[in-house]
């Protein structure tokens, strides 16, 4: 894929360096000078100018993206690279920082955010995760809010273990889509065994995260 990354501090540079890792095409657009360092990421390609111009991003051939990541420390940059990506140049997939909680509202399919993604948010539920086994977990809201990446940890005394996942009766909305066990990231099979601290991740819309809940507590 081609991925452009607005924003080059030490975030969009990170997410440059995965990007290239696993095989993509990235390049970088940063409007400070002094932020214009290639030789931290040789493989990417960069271009030194303002992400939310018009003029820039078609120098950028911004059209030609699969996925523009915007990663600036400002929320108000980010939005307005999202909105001229996905509304001027109908890039498929706009994922946008989200730096101040206070205004993941704005983070929406109206500003042409389709991922949001917010450290704090990420950083939370990840502590949640840690000790709250058997509760759900929200980790990411997913396609302007129609539908979350959600997390359920098997407690040691759940009553799943040991039965396959199609015991499991996922609400007809919602989807399993991983399992996590130790180190390994298991693609869920109809007779695949359930075990005491898999992680399970499901896509739900939020009316029904509750209903997953109490099927993994009380099926039996």
């Amino acid at each position: 894929m081609r991925i452009a990354i607005a924003g080059a501090g030490a975030v969009g540079q990170s997410i440059a360096q995965e990007l290239l890792e696993g095989g993509h095409s990235v390049f970088l657009i940063e409007r400070s000078a002094d932020a214009v360092q290639p030789q931290h990421v040789p493989g990417a390609d960069w271009l030194h100018t303002d992400a939310c111009e018009l003029a820039s991003l078609e120098e950028a051939r911004i059209e030609t993206c699969d996925v523009v990541i915007a990663a600036t420390g400002d929320d108000k940059v980010n939005l307005v690279v999202s909105l001229l990506s996905k509304t001027e140049f109908a890039v498929r997939r706009v994922v946008a920082r989200v730096n101040d909680p206070g205004n993941e509202w704005l983070f929406t399919d109206a500003w042409g955010v389709d991922v949001a993604v917010s450290t704090p948010r990420m950083l939370a539920a990840m502590v949640e995760e840690a000790v709250n086994v058997g509760d759900l977990v929200r980790l990411m809201t997913l396609r302007q809010g129609q539908a979350n990446l959600v997390e359920v940890t098997l407690p040691d005394d759940t009553p799943l273990a040991g039965r396959p996942v199609r015991d499991l009766r996922v609400p007809a909305e919602a989807a399993l889509v991983t399992i996590l066990r130790g180190g390994r990231v298991i693609v869920p099979q109809p007779d695949d065994p359930l075990e005491p601290g898999d992680e399970l991740l499901f896509v739900a819309p939020a009316d029904v995260e509750q209903e997953i809940v109490e099927i993994i507590r009380h099926s039996g």
